[in-house]
């Protein structure tokens, strides 16, 4: 919302600077995110007449001007201009006046006449986009009076960041009610006395969704003067709003609009068929926009239509058959209330983000309706004149929301706050915002406004009160409530313990949204249904993700695509399993590794990073809570990962999640040339805390026996781990892997898999006798269980 400080001051004087302004505004809860001039810099620009216009004597294009810009004698001007003509009012740079860019103004010789200035467009001063010709200016400015003067152009923007609950500021009515009430000033409100009708003319108006719109107030003008101009003053705060002139019919609709904060609609008379109707849209209906583009409606898309057809989506933009033509002389003005729900996020499901569909969405004041188009008459009836057609309001009044009585008490003020505010002093904030109040006893009585929609509960008044007598006049004490740390679990590893170790394993933490695109999470997890959201903020975030990998991988993409050669990354969030009729919220801690396995340097050799880095770092994750051998990998396939390079997650017996290889189609769409390896794991059951209990260390020696094992290459490390601790027994205190082989010596379809047995006993010294009879029976056992043969 761009506010100009000048016109706010018509509405409220409070004697403050700009700075003061901005500071005071932000403090009251209504963010100022810029400051800035309303015009760019120049100097030696002055109003000016032309007094004679003729043709040059050796260029079709060019005019020479005699022009009057207050000095005793006119100065001659060569003019490219087309509607350069004698008797209009313009902007003259003279010699020497320095131009927005710094352009310096010099005596010029332009086909043999000499031009000793220049007429100016107001693209050439930064005041619009119009280059078709120089800027018309009010036939009542006195010549030579500096531009900046005579335009007010030394005025500042002030730009608002509003949340999304207060709608109600955002138009210059808004403001500065929010202003008066935090100064104490007095609200100064232009004159809006209802226009007299000249004719009988109405146009019919049906309500067939009254819920939706429970009031519409529309009115006839014929006999606009279809060649009629916007004044200069309008166009310029238009363009100090951020909005471009057009037409008076649309200029008058838009400056209310940001005057009152209530959006409006125009229309050509002549091209509506027989009535308005605000309806739902059937499904599949077709609407060209004033834009330009084709859209298909959905039947929950609220419609304004005549007879015939749909001419425009409620509170977002009308349609290009019934809108203001260069020929329209005979309009229909619409003024309506919209209830939010029925509009919100309709304007974002067509990629549009208008200024009707953005005060829509947050609420418009059910009660504004006839005065805006009060206003809106007498505007465009002194510009472009015409008949005017009586004020015809269609209503449901049951469907108009009321603003109910907040109960307030003023103890709870000073409680919450705490500071002591007079009851007094409370009661006087809430009158200056509009509220009524009224309450003898103890509690207050407070009714809201029609406009502040936010205002339900003793702790909104409670803010409203806290924001008006200012953040900065609250003292800062100390807490009063004692402040009691909750106790620390062992039976669980902390989070932050997590984070740490991933980082010290050189994986860096992102954060990202839990919506995704539905076509990113059907890619990855094409057997469910994706969760929509009913209003997504966008096409990339319409979806609940499912899982953390569509995330990282989109992360993993951008960076690929930004030259990075390695990336380790992780993220520790909640993803969310809808099942049709339950919806789910689990942490998970997903990871992936992608390009160089180290950092390049002289003494490593150069590697990609592979599933087993990956293991290694899912296994030191595990032994985090005292015991990695609850973590097992066993082969296994899901969509998202290729399918002979994936293993399901299990920990004690249960799945806990997954890791592998990126599938080969996802690598393709997410355009990334090598696959990472990627890892999810839900994060409450794999990472369980075993407490330590004390074991006593053996005082007698350890002996160790190794074992080369020919086994089938489908025999997993965690079966042959099983089979030699059962068989072993309590000797066995640790089983080492230390050779994996395959080649000459070993039958095709097997592998020899070499074991390290540290056998120890707490109360004697094993014996070789002992040993051997640990290796026997592990022989056995392996081959009985796993068709194992001793390699020699």
């Amino acid at each position: 919302m761009r506010v100009s400080t000048a016109w706010l001051s018509e509405w409220v004087q409070t004697g403050w600077d700009t700075a003061t302004l901005a500071h005071r505004l932000t403090m009251a809860g209504l963010e100022v995110e810029a400051v800035e001039a309303a015009a760019p810099t120049f100097v030696g620009v002055v109003v000016a007449r032309v007094v004679d216009c003729t043709p040059h004597p050796d260029a079709d294009k060019l005019s020479v001007c005699s022009v009057d810009y207050g000095a005793a004698d006119s100065v001659q001007v060569v003019c490219g201009a087309a509607n350069a003509r004698a008797g209009m009012t313009t902007a003259l740079a003279q010699v020497g006046a320095t131009l927005p860019g710094g352009l310096v103004v010099r005596k010029a010789m332009l086909r043999g006449v000499e031009s000793l200035g220049m007429m100016c467009s107001a693209r050439e001063l930064g005041l619009g986009d119009g280059h078709d010709g120089i800027l018309e200016l009010p036939g009542e400015l006195t010549p030579g009076r500096d531009l900046r003067e005579a335009l007010g152009l030394d005025d500042t923007i002030i730009e608002l960041n509003l949340t999304p609950n207060r709608g109600d500021a955002l138009s210059l009515a808004g403001v500065a009610r929010e202003v008066a009430a935090i100064s104490g000033a007095e609200l100064s409100l232009p004159s809006m006395a209802p226009v007299p009708a000249t004719i009988a003319d109405r146009f019919e108006v049906r309500l067939s969704a009254a819920e939706a719109c429970p009031r519409f107030a529309g009115r006839v003008i014929r006999g606009i003067h279809p060649g009629a101009s916007s004044p200069l003053w309008m166009v310029e705060r238009l363009r100090r709003a951020g909005l471009r002139a057009i037409s008076p019919v649309v200029d008058v609709t838009n400056y209310v609009m940001l005057e009152l904060g209530q959006p409006m609609h125009g229309y050509d008379l002549r091209r509506l068929n027989s009535r308005i109707e605000v309806r739902y849209a059937r499904q599949g209906e077709k609407l060209q926009l004033l834009d330009g583009r084709a859209v298909t409606l959905d039947a929950d898309v609220l419609v304004i239509a005549d007879a015939s057809s749909a001419v425009g989506i409620a509170g977002v933009m009308g349609g290009e058959k019934s809108g203001i033509a260069g020929d329209t002389t005979d309009v229909f003005l619409e003024v309506a209330y919209f209830n939010p729900a029925a509009i919100a996020g309709r304007a974002r499901r067509f990629g549009m983000h208008t200024d009707a569909s953005q005060r829509f969405e947050r609420g418009v004041d059910p009660c504004l309706q006839e005065r805006a188009m009060e206003r809106a008459t007498q505007l465009l009836v002194d510009i472009a004149g015409g008949m005017v057609g009586p004020l015809v309001v269609t209503e449901q009044t049951t469907a108009l929301p009321r603003r109910s009585s907040v109960r307030l008490d003023p103890q709870q003020v000073n409680r919450l706050l705490g500071v002591k505010i007079p009851r007094a002093e409370i009661e006087l904030i809430l009158r200056r915002l509009g509220m009524q109040v009224a309450g003898a006893g103890d509690v207050l009585g407070v009714i809201p406004p029609s406009y502040r929609f936010d205002i339900t509960i003793a702790q909104d008044l409670i803010e409203e009160v806290a924001r008006i007598h200012g953040y900065d006049d609250i003292p800062q004490t100390d807490a009063l409530m004692p402040q009691v740390p909750l106790p620390a679990s062992e039976a669980t590893v902390g989070r932050e313990r997590v984070m740490m170790l991933m980082a010290d394993r050189d994986y860096q933490e992102v954060i990202n949204y839990s919506f995704i695109e539905t076509e990113l999470q059907r890619a990855f997890d094409p057997e469910c249904e994706p969760l929509g959201l009913s209003n997504p903020i966008s096409e990339d975030m319409a979806v609940m993700r499912r899982s953390l990998l569509p995330g990282l991988c989109r992360v993993l993409s951008e960076n690929a695509r930004r030259q990075q050669d390695r990336v380790r990354l992780f993220e520790l969030g909640t993803r969310f399993l809808w099942d049709g009729t339950r919806l789910e919220e689990r942490l998970a801690l997903a990871g992936l590794a992608w390009g160089l396995a180290e950092r390049e340097q002289w003494g490593l050799q150069r590697r990609v990073a592979d599933f087993y880095d990956v293991k290694a770092d899912l296994e030191a994750l595990s032994s985090l809570g005292g015991d990695e051998q609850r973590l097992r990998f066993e082969a296994d396939s899901i969509p998202c990962m290729h399918p002979g390079k994936c293993a399901r997650i299990n920990i004690d017996g249960r799945l806990a999640g997954w890791i592998g290889e990126l599938h080969p189609e996802l690598s393709k769409y997410l355009e990334l040339k090598v696959a990472p390896i990627v890892f999810e794991i839900d994060y409450v059951s794999s990472f369980i805390s075993h407490i330590p209990v004390y074991k006593e260390i053996s005082k007698f020696p350890a002996i160790r026996r190794d074992l080369a094992l020919v086994v089938d290459e489908t025999v997993r490390l965690d079966q042959i781990r099983e089979s030699v601790s059962v068989s072993a027994g309590a000797a066995l205190q640790e089983l080492r892997v230390f050779d994996v082989y395959r080649g000459a010596g070993v039958e095709p379809g097997r592998k020899s898999v070499a074991l390290g047995l540290i056998l120890q006993e707490t109360s004697r010294t094993l014996t070789d006798t002992d040993a051997d009879a640990v290796v026997s029976a592990v022989v056995a056992r392996v081959k009985q269980d796993h068709n194992a043969t001793i390699r020699d």
